[in-house]
């Protein structure tokens, strides 16, 4: 099954992507819902991020080639435990929206591909047996990153948390075989990255029993799982497309702020 959320009306709604076609729902995928009303040409509607989070996590360093790259730009280490950290709501983008760098920025601004795990109840001390239990799916994330200003910041409120900077979507895929997913990234059509999606350092599961014990999820909630290996810079006029298999394609242009 494929929640996206779009604009019907003037308004946020849920519903079922079929085919090309998306099934408006009454509801949410939260919580109660029934179908309502006729189904819209996919093409047609303008399709919004797939959840606007109460909480937004990220998994730092994740995958062996993007620590080697880490390492060499920025003296990161191998972690040996799941270590989370938070994106802002204010970056999220959906599909198709443009990605708008600064002004001030340097041209190392670059693209990095991310399954994103999405919570759909209540979890708080879980397993990792059942750690995926509470899961309502996964989607698709661009963890775009200005790197001058995440070498000489303290944070990464604006490296990684500029408006724009964390394009989402297009859906939310329900029906979802971890070992299965490859992830690629392209660059103006150009294959640029390509990895085993779940080939990382700590899983879903595992990430998710660690955080319970000391937060507790609430459906909406979104964890980005990292990256792999080594990003290229992005300018003005590129238009970047993360795909994972099973999932779908994230695309979004990318502009300068003028």
């Amino acid at each position: 099954m494929r929640w996206a959320r779009f604009e019907l009306n003037g308004r946020a709604s849920y519903g079922l992507v079929e085919g090309d076609h998306v099934q408006p729902v009454a509801g949410t995928p939260f919580g109660e819902w029934q179908k309502q009303g006729e189904r819209r040409p996919l093409a047609a509607v303008r399709l919004l991020v797939p959840v606007v989070p109460p909480t937004f996590y990220a998994a730092g360093l994740n995958y062996v080639e993007h620590i080697k790259e880490a390492a060499a730009m920025l003296g990161l280490k191998k972690p040996d435990k799941p270590d989370i950290g938070y994106r802002a709501i204010n970056a999220l983008i959906a599909h198709g929206e443009p990605i708008v760098i600064p002004r001030d920025a340097s041209a190392e601004v670059q693209y990095e591909g991310e399954l994103v795990a999405v919570v759909g109840k209540r979890a708080k001390h879980l397993s990792e047996a059942e750690a995926l239990s509470c899961l309502l799916g996964f989607t698709i994330g661009n963890d775009v990153s200005e790197r001058s200003w995440q070498k000489i910041d303290r944070t990464l409120w604006r490296a990684k948390n500029t408006d724009t900077f964390k394009p989402m979507g297009p859906w939310i895929e329900t029906e979802v075989d971890l070992d299965k997913l490859v992830t690629g990234v392209r660059l103006n059509g150009r294959p640029c990255v390509r990895f085993d999606t779940n080939k990382m350092l700590f899983g879903v599961a595992r990430y998710i029993a660690a955080m319970t014990r000391y937060v507790t999820l609430q459906p909406g909630d979104v964890i980005w799982m990292g990256t792999d290996g080594e990003s290229e810079d992005m300018k003005a006029g590129d238009v970047v497309e993360v795909e994972i298999s099973g999932i779908g394609v994230l695309r979004n242009p990318v502009t300068r702020e003028a």
